[in-house]
């Protein structure tokens, strides 16, 4: 009996006990943990496991590769589960066909790759890439058309019979080189040797090359290496295509100027034209790493070290985040812009 009284006893003062705990005030939260809980709300949500996942860049030493690495340490560092390489490829039309076949998550790709490989009509290449979903716009690819001095070559037009350089085989560049002489009746009329820019600039200085094309970020360490070994020129490529119709055509285009000045011996500014870069993901990512990985690269600081890792990044801004966007977005991209605000067209609103 004594033992009995003995335990109601204790469990009267325990109760009392957890009473009194349950009744005091709670502790007050600093400012600096209010601070970093806010800083933890506002960050990309963790992935929640370990997953791993590559992005398709281009050439080492070119743009797409400096962005794919740029882009995958920001991600990589936003979410400690994810593991994420930067691969280098040949470029646009290489990251197409990886990221719709689901070789790569994430890669680079110029619109109107996007645009007319989800039609099927890439020049030599009837198949479909109907599972690239677009992410965001980066920049905008330039295009040069890079010629000596002493060929002579004054204008597009005099391009026939001479030996030109249009990038690498299958890259961006040569694809939208192909079409743009096709379209004004050149392309079998050239001497195509494929190059990659580097080789194609050093070509031109030993004297084995007219000239070369180039789809890139402006301005372009491959023009300026082409200035240190031979006098050069950039042809007016808009005014063929607008009198050809070119941009009709392939509305994914758009008029861009070359500013003089920044090559030698190219006081003047070249009218030109442009395609853009597209942060591109397969359609099955999940939507939550989508949209992490843009809240990661579209913060403050993610925009501010792409800056820091290539010039081009400078035209990257929430603001013009589907600018050159012509197919539907991934569903993680849609949801991350508009909670932006920006207006998304409707033939960029997700159909899947």
């Amino acid at each position: 009996m004594r033992y009995i009284h003995l335990f109601r006893l204790f469990a009267f003062v325990l109760l009392v006990g957890l009473f009194v705990v349950a009744c005091a005030p709670a502790a007050p939260v600093s400012a600096p943990a209010a601070d970093q809980a806010a800083q933890e709300a506002a960050a990309p949500a963790p992935s929640g496991q370990k997953v791993r996942q590559s992005f398709g860049g281009g050439p080492v030493g070119g743009a797409f590769q400096v962005f794919a690495n740029a882009m995958s340490l920001i991600m990589s560092d936003a979410d400690p589960n994810l593991d994420i390489a930067a691969e280098g490829t040949g470029g646009s039309a290489e990251n197409l066909r990886s990221v719709n076949s689901g070789d790569i998550q994430y890669g680079i790709v110029y619109s109107g790759d996007i645009y007319l490989g989800r039609e099927g009509l890439l020049a030599d290449d009837p198949n479909v890439y109907a599972d690239v979903r677009p992410v965001a716009a980066l920049y905008g690819g330039v295009i040069h058309l890079v010629v000596t001095e002493a060929s002579g070559i004054q204008t597009v037009a005099d391009l026939e019979g001479k030996r030109i350089a249009p990038g690498n085989a299958g890259s961006g560049a040569a694809l939208s080189a192909e079409r743009y002489f096709k379209h004004l009746g050149l392309w079998d009329k050239m001497n195509i040797e494929y190059l990659g820019y580097s080789q194609a600039a050093s070509a031109m200085g030993d004297g084995r090359l007219d000239g070369f094309w180039i789809l890139a970020a402006f301005p372009n360490a491959s023009v300026t290496e082409a200035t240190t070994v031979t006098k050069i020129k950039l042809l007016d490529t808009a005014t063929p295509g607008e009198e050809s119709g070119f941009f009709e055509a392939y509305p994914f285009y758009t008029k861009r100027t070359l500013l003089g000045g920044f090559y030698d011996n190219v006081p003047d500014d070249v009218p030109s034209f442009q395609d853009t870069a597209i942060w591109v993901a397969h359609k099955d990512v999940p939507d939550d790493l989508v949209y992490n990985a843009l809240k990661a690269v579209f913060s403050e600081e993610g925009l501010k070290r792409m800056r820091e890792a290539h010039p081009a990044a400078a035209e990257m801004s929430i603001e013009s985040g589907l600018v050159g966007i012509p197919v539907p977005l991934h569903p993680g991209a849609y949801r991350f812009w508009q909670e932006q605000g920006i207006e998304i067209a409707d033939f960029q609103i997700p159909t899947d």
